[in-house]
Protein backbone atom coordinates (compact mmCIF):
# COMPACT_ATOMS: atom_id res chain seq x y z
CA UNK A 1 0.00 0.00 0.00
CA UNK A 2 1.21 3.49 -0.86
CA UNK A 3 1.97 5.58 2.21
CA UNK A 4 -0.09 8.79 2.39
CA UNK A 5 2.32 11.39 3.76
CA UNK A 6 -0.05 14.35 3.38
CA UNK A 7 -0.96 14.35 7.07
CA UNK A 8 2.31 13.10 8.49
CA UNK A 9 2.12 10.80 11.50
CA UNK A 10 -1.32 10.83 13.10
CA UNK A 11 -2.06 9.86 16.70
CA UNK A 12 -5.69 8.79 17.15
CA UNK A 13 -6.96 9.30 20.69
CA UNK A 14 -9.90 7.20 21.87
CA UNK A 15 -11.16 5.53 25.04
CA UNK A 16 -10.56 7.88 27.96
CA UNK A 17 -12.21 7.72 31.37
CA UNK A 18 -15.62 9.26 30.78
CA UNK A 19 -19.02 7.57 30.95
CA UNK A 20 -18.86 7.45 27.14
CA UNK A 21 -15.70 5.34 27.05
CA UNK A 22 -17.26 2.40 25.19
CA UNK A 23 -18.71 4.67 22.52
CA UNK A 24 -15.29 6.27 22.06
CA UNK A 25 -13.52 2.92 21.79
CA UNK A 26 -15.87 1.80 19.02
CA UNK A 27 -15.71 5.01 16.99
CA UNK A 28 -11.97 5.39 17.57
CA UNK A 29 -11.20 1.94 16.22
CA UNK A 30 -13.32 2.74 13.15
CA UNK A 31 -11.45 6.01 12.53
CA UNK A 32 -8.07 4.34 12.98
CA UNK A 33 -8.99 1.56 10.55
CA UNK A 34 -10.21 4.10 7.97
CA UNK A 35 -6.98 6.11 8.19
CA UNK A 36 -4.85 3.00 7.80
CA UNK A 37 -6.88 1.94 4.75
CA UNK A 38 -6.06 5.31 3.18
CA UNK A 39 -2.36 4.73 3.74
CA UNK A 40 -2.07 7.30 6.53
CA UNK A 41 0.63 6.62 9.12
CA UNK A 42 -1.68 6.36 12.11
CA UNK A 43 -1.45 4.92 15.60
CA UNK A 44 -4.14 4.59 18.25
CA UNK A 45 -3.73 5.52 21.90
CA UNK A 46 -6.00 5.48 24.96
CA UNK A 47 -5.26 8.47 27.26
CA UNK A 48 -6.69 6.47 30.17
CA UNK A 49 -3.21 4.91 30.28
CA UNK A 50 -1.73 8.34 31.04
CA UNK A 51 -0.68 11.42 29.09
CA UNK A 52 3.04 10.64 28.97
CA UNK A 53 2.63 9.27 25.44
CA UNK A 54 1.67 12.74 24.22
CA UNK A 55 5.04 14.11 25.31
CA UNK A 56 6.87 12.05 22.70
CA UNK A 57 7.67 13.94 19.53
CA UNK A 58 7.02 11.05 17.14
CA UNK A 59 3.68 12.29 15.75
CA UNK A 60 2.62 15.35 13.76
CA UNK A 61 -1.06 15.78 14.55
CA UNK A 62 -3.88 14.28 16.61
CA UNK A 63 -7.27 12.93 15.57
CA UNK A 64 -9.47 13.23 18.68
CA UNK A 65 -12.16 10.56 18.97
CA UNK A 66 -12.63 10.92 22.72
CA UNK A 67 -16.20 11.38 23.91
CA UNK A 68 -17.47 13.14 27.02
CA UNK A 69 -15.43 14.58 29.85
CA UNK A 70 -11.75 14.95 29.19
CA UNK A 71 -12.22 14.59 25.46
CA UNK A 72 -14.89 17.05 24.35
CA UNK A 73 -14.78 19.61 27.15
CA UNK A 74 -11.58 21.46 26.26
CA UNK A 75 -9.30 19.45 28.57
CA UNK A 76 -7.37 17.39 26.00
CA UNK A 77 -7.55 20.34 23.60
CA UNK A 78 -5.73 22.46 26.20
CA UNK A 79 -3.00 19.85 26.57
CA UNK A 80 -2.48 19.72 22.81
CA UNK A 81 -2.45 23.51 22.54
CA UNK A 82 0.32 23.61 25.14
CA UNK A 83 2.23 20.92 23.23
CA UNK A 84 1.63 22.87 19.99
CA UNK A 85 0.19 19.82 18.26
CA UNK A 86 -2.55 20.33 15.62
CA UNK A 87 -5.76 18.44 16.38
CA UNK A 88 -9.20 17.82 14.92
CA UNK A 89 -12.38 19.46 16.15
CA UNK A 90 -13.11 22.66 18.02
CA UNK A 91 -10.68 24.59 20.19
CA UNK A 92 -10.55 24.87 23.97
CA UNK A 93 -13.23 27.54 24.50
CA UNK A 94 -15.75 26.17 22.01
CA UNK A 95 -15.30 22.64 23.34
CA UNK A 96 -15.76 23.72 26.96
CA UNK A 97 -18.87 25.77 26.22
CA UNK A 98 -20.54 23.22 23.96
CA UNK A 99 -20.01 20.39 26.43
CA UNK A 100 -21.96 22.39 29.01
CA UNK A 101 -25.61 22.36 27.89
CA UNK A 102 -26.57 25.09 30.34
CA UNK A 103 -23.89 27.54 29.18
CA UNK A 104 -24.62 26.71 25.55
CA UNK A 105 -28.30 27.57 25.96
CA UNK A 106 -27.38 30.84 27.71
CA UNK A 107 -25.34 31.86 24.66
CA UNK A 108 -28.10 30.85 22.25
CA UNK A 109 -30.63 32.93 24.15
CA UNK A 110 -28.23 35.89 24.33
CA UNK A 111 -27.93 36.01 20.53
CA UNK A 112 -31.63 35.42 19.94
CA UNK A 113 -31.58 31.78 18.83
CA UNK A 114 -34.70 29.76 19.72
CA UNK A 115 -34.15 26.92 22.18
CA UNK A 116 -36.48 24.77 24.26
CA UNK A 117 -37.55 26.22 27.61
CA UNK A 118 -35.48 24.72 30.41
CA UNK A 119 -34.57 24.79 34.08
CA UNK A 120 -31.18 23.97 35.56
CA UNK A 121 -31.10 22.11 38.89
CA UNK A 122 -28.07 21.68 41.16
CA UNK A 123 -27.40 18.79 43.53
CA UNK A 124 -29.07 19.40 46.91
CA UNK A 125 -31.35 22.15 45.58
CA UNK A 126 -34.96 22.19 46.80
CA UNK A 127 -37.21 21.92 43.74
CA UNK A 128 -40.93 22.47 43.24
CA UNK A 129 -41.40 19.38 41.06
CA UNK A 130 -45.08 20.02 40.33
CA UNK A 131 -44.48 23.64 39.37
CA UNK A 132 -41.44 22.78 37.27
CA UNK A 133 -43.30 20.04 35.42
CA UNK A 134 -46.19 22.40 34.67
CA UNK A 135 -43.88 25.21 33.56
CA UNK A 136 -42.12 22.89 31.10
CA UNK A 137 -45.31 21.61 29.50
CA UNK A 138 -45.92 18.38 31.40
CA UNK A 139 -43.33 16.27 29.55
CA UNK A 140 -39.67 16.84 30.33
CA UNK A 141 -36.26 15.69 29.09
CA UNK A 142 -33.86 15.18 32.00
CA UNK A 143 -30.18 15.46 31.06
CA UNK A 144 -26.89 15.63 32.98
CA UNK A 145 -25.41 19.01 32.02
CA UNK A 146 -22.07 17.67 30.75
CA UNK A 147 -22.76 14.22 29.29
CA UNK A 148 -23.46 13.08 25.74
CA UNK A 149 -24.49 9.89 23.90
CA UNK A 150 -27.80 9.95 25.83
CA UNK A 151 -25.94 9.10 29.07
CA UNK A 152 -28.37 9.70 31.96
CA UNK A 153 -31.08 10.99 29.61
CA UNK A 154 -34.72 10.30 30.50
CA UNK A 155 -38.12 11.54 29.35
CA UNK A 156 -40.68 11.87 32.16
CA UNK A 157 -44.25 13.10 32.58
CA UNK A 158 -44.98 12.98 36.33
CA UNK A 159 -43.68 14.66 39.49
CA UNK A 160 -42.36 11.44 41.02
CA UNK A 161 -40.68 10.36 37.78
CA UNK A 162 -39.10 13.80 37.40
CA UNK A 163 -37.62 13.71 40.91
CA UNK A 164 -36.37 10.14 40.40
CA UNK A 165 -34.84 10.91 36.99
CA UNK A 166 -32.98 13.89 38.45
CA UNK A 167 -31.60 11.75 41.25
CA UNK A 168 -30.31 9.24 38.70
CA UNK A 169 -28.84 12.01 36.53
CA UNK A 170 -26.93 13.34 39.55
CA UNK A 171 -24.90 10.12 39.41
CA UNK A 172 -23.20 11.65 36.35
CA UNK A 173 -23.11 15.37 37.16
CA UNK A 174 -23.70 17.91 39.93
CA UNK A 175 -25.96 19.89 37.59
CA UNK A 176 -28.96 18.61 35.63
CA UNK A 177 -30.91 20.21 32.79
CA UNK A 178 -34.70 19.89 32.72
CA UNK A 179 -35.95 20.75 29.25
CA UNK A 180 -39.40 20.96 27.67
CA UNK A 181 -39.87 17.86 25.51
CA UNK A 182 -40.23 18.63 21.80
CA UNK A 183 -41.72 15.98 19.52
CA UNK A 184 -40.33 15.65 16.01
CA UNK A 185 -37.45 14.47 13.87
CA UNK A 186 -33.85 15.02 14.95
CA UNK A 187 -31.28 16.37 12.50
CA UNK A 188 -27.59 17.15 12.73
CA UNK A 189 -25.28 19.26 10.56
CA UNK A 190 -21.51 18.96 10.87
CA UNK A 191 -19.21 21.90 10.13
CA UNK A 192 -15.80 21.23 8.62
CA UNK A 193 -13.42 24.12 8.09
CA UNK A 194 -16.30 26.59 8.14
CA UNK A 195 -18.24 24.58 5.54
CA UNK A 196 -21.59 22.99 6.38
CA UNK A 197 -21.78 19.31 5.45
CA UNK A 198 -25.04 17.65 4.30
CA UNK A 199 -27.94 17.46 6.75
CA UNK A 200 -28.33 14.06 8.42
CA UNK A 201 -31.52 12.81 10.06
CA UNK A 202 -30.85 10.87 13.25
CA UNK A 203 -32.81 7.64 13.64
CA UNK A 204 -32.85 5.08 16.45
CA UNK A 205 -34.79 1.97 17.41
CA UNK A 206 -34.97 3.32 20.96
CA UNK A 207 -37.64 5.68 22.31
CA UNK A 208 -35.21 8.60 21.93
Amino acid sequence: MTVNRQYGRVLVLFGGRSAEREVSLNSGQAVLAALLRQGVQAEGYDPAQGLERLLKDDYDRVFIVLHGRGGEDGAIQGVLEWLQKPYTGSGVLASALCMDKGRTKQIWRAVGLPTAESVEVSRGEVVDWAGTLQRLGGKVAVKPICEGSSIGLQCVASEDALAAACEEAFAFDDRVLLERWIEGQEYTVALLGGRALPVIRMETDNAF
